[in-house]
Formats: structure tokens, C-alpha cells, sequence
């Protein structure tokens, strides 16, 4: 079920969505070389805490035998996609870190996530970063009303595999706002003017993920970080949006 909001309700995720923002361009800051991702996860968590907020990630079940997400924050290095756990890791020179941050707050939920260069990077891991969130903001131009959601997917594709690189197809955006991850689904490809009609007051999540590699990935054995399969890195970033007039409005912007 696809949920149009009401003005309160866009209004209790749009404080959500500042929270996620914020908490978003404080780790920015302290990303460097010798923190750990489990001290990020605190920083993290104690400025949600200090908005009367939680973070919507921890605890969270995705269903099946895996265990309940055991942290506030993901914090995925290089060939780790996505859902990396935060722990006793020291962040590298050279490495690139995905922060993905969930908030809720009266009830209501955002989601954006952002790609980070730890020190210097090399060209290449710079261009992956730069082509990702590009087709973030390519993708977010298609969210319009009456167009379809795969018209998103497909401004994603084409312009991720035209710089040469991949989308992963195992992941995808989701919307968001009463649930932190509802209908409609938001693949990073398909097929333009197909998909579900997007509508007036629709809150949704749009996060490409791109590997520099091939697009496959695996689930490592903790059940939850996914790595790509040859080893290559990969970069995230995302926003929440709202269909306002009939155009995007980025809700998780800073």
C-alpha cells in the first residue's frame, strides 16, 4: 500500500528529516583518519537522543533469522554497500565511508544517507562518489507527479553505466514517513514510464547504489552488511523527498 500524507503528518516528517540531516553533516565533520565507526555511532545517537528523537535503525528487523540491527548508524566501507555495523574499525586514509541515518520522531520517520573520502582518495574512488551522488540528484528530478517511479530508476541507470560504472539491483530506495520503509519499492533501474503513478504528498526514499565493479553483492555473515562480490568499492547517497506542487522537495537537504 502506497500512503498519500496529511499536512501533520509531512509535518512530523519533515522534523524527522531535519534531524537526519543535521545528524548527517555532524559525522561529515568528524569522518578523519584514526575514528572509529562505533565512536561515529555515538555521536551519532547522542544528538538524535538530544532532539527527543531515536534512530530508527537500531533494533530494527528485517525479517527472516537475522538478528535485530544492533546500532544507530550504518557505516559501510569501501566494498561494503550498504547496512555496514558500526565497531571497533579505525577509519584509513584513502578509504570512503557510507553514513546512512534513520530518525523517528512523533512516530514518524527520514532516511538519507551521504558517501565520505577519509584524508586523500584516489581519482577513481573520487569519480565513483561524484557520478553517485549525481544520479542521486538525476533521479530526484524525475520525482514529479503522474510520472513513474521507474522513471526515477531509469535517469539513474543511464547516467550511473554511461560514467561506467554499475548499479546494484539487490537494493533499492523504498518510501518512507509512517514506516521507515513502505511502498513503493525505488530500484536504481528499469524501464522509463513504468512503475507505480507517483502522486501529490508522497514521501519517498531515493538512494542509488553504485559499485565501481560489477553490480553484484552478497550479504557478509553478521546478516546484515552487504559487500560487493569482486571486492570493489561502492557509494551511497540518499534523500528523502516529498511530491509538493507537483514537484520534488528535498526533505532531508541541509
Amino acid at each position: 500500500m502506497i500512503y498519500i500524507k496529511t499536512k501533520k503528518e509531512i509535518d512530523y516528517i519533515r522534523q524527522s528529516c531535519k534531524i537526519v540531516a543535521e545528524t548527517l553533516q555532524l559525522l561529515k565533520r568528524y569522518v578523519g583518519i584514526g575514528i572509529t565507526t562505533k565512536e561515529l555511532d555515538k555521536i551519532a545517537e547522542d544528538y538524535i537522543l538530544s532532539n527527543n528523537a531515536v534512530a530508527a535503525f537500531k533494533g530494527y528487523s528485517q525479517g527472516g533469522s537475522s538478528v535485530n540491527y544492533p546500532a544507530a548508524i550504518c557505516t559501510s566501507i569501501d566494498d561494503e554497500v550498504v547496512h555496514g555495523i558500526p565497531g571497533n574499525r579505525v577509519l584509513k586514509e584513502g578509504e570512503i565511508i557510507s553514513l546512512d541515518v534513520g530518525v523517528q520522531k512523533n512516530g514518524y520517520f527520514g532516511d538519507a544517507a551521504l558517501t565520505v573520502a577519509v584524508g586523500n582518495i584516489s581519482g577513481e574512488k573520487q569519480r565513483l562518489m561524484d557520478v553517485t551522488e549525481r544520479s542521486l540528484y538525476i533521479g530526484i528530478e524525475e520525482a514529479v507527479a503522474n510520472n513513474r517511479v521507474h522513471d526515477i530508476s531509469a535517469a539513474v541507470q543511464s547516467y550511473v553505466e554511461e560514467n561506467g560504472f554499475s548499479v546494484v539491483r539487490d537494493l533499492c530506495g523504498h518510501g518512507v514517513g509512517k514506516y521507515l520503509h513502505e511502498e513503493p519499492s525505488v530500484p536504481n533501474f528499469g524501464k522509463k514510464g513504468t512503475g507505480a503513478k507517483l502522486k501529490e504528498d508522497m514521501t519517498i526514499a531515493i538512494e542509488p547504489m553504485v559499485n565501481m565493479g560489477r553490480y553484484s553483492v552478497k550479504t557478509n555473515y553478521d546478516g546484515w552488511t552487504v559487500l560487493t562480490t569482486d571486492g570493489m568499492p561502492s557509494a551511497h547517497f540518499e534523500h528523502t523527498i516529498l511530491i509538493s506542487n507537483g514537484k520534488p522537495e528535498i526533505l532531508t537537504a541541509c
